[in-house]
């Protein structure tokens, strides 16, 4: 990865660890050492959660290929839950989830039903 393409990511990550935390009221993080082969995600503060952030200019490649990375780090990490963030031009941010995903976040907030 080039120093521009490092710093761009580095910036993506630090700007989604914002908006969570703005929208969530409690501090998210970017995670120092993403990209090693141990990688759990790009934030933390999320709790039983991994996120991978993308801010790719490729969109789509983004949407295919970083979920399966927030899957394959959901399973080192030992949690429940994966997410992708994917940065949109503008600046516009998207949760992207697979089925999988959304399933597993979905049952566990109907089991807290009353």
């Amino acid at each position: 990865m080039t120093n521009a393409a490092k710093r761009r990511g580095d910036e993506a990550e630090r700007e989604a660890a914002a908006v969570l935390s703005d929208l969530l009221g409690f501090p998210v993080r970017r995670k120092l050492g993403a990209g090693r082969l141990d990688d759990v995600g790009d934030l933390d503060g999320l709790p039983q959660s991994t996120v991978q952030v993308a801010a790719w200019s490729d969109v789509l490649r983004a949407v295919r290929e970083k979920p399966i990375a927030a899957e394959c780090q959901r399973e080192r990490a030992r949690v429940p839950f994966a997410a992708t963030m994917v940065r949109l031009r503008g600046g516009v941010w998207r949760i992207v989830l697979t089925p999988e995903q959304f399933a597993t976040w979905a049952r566990e907030a109907l089991s807290n039903q009353p």
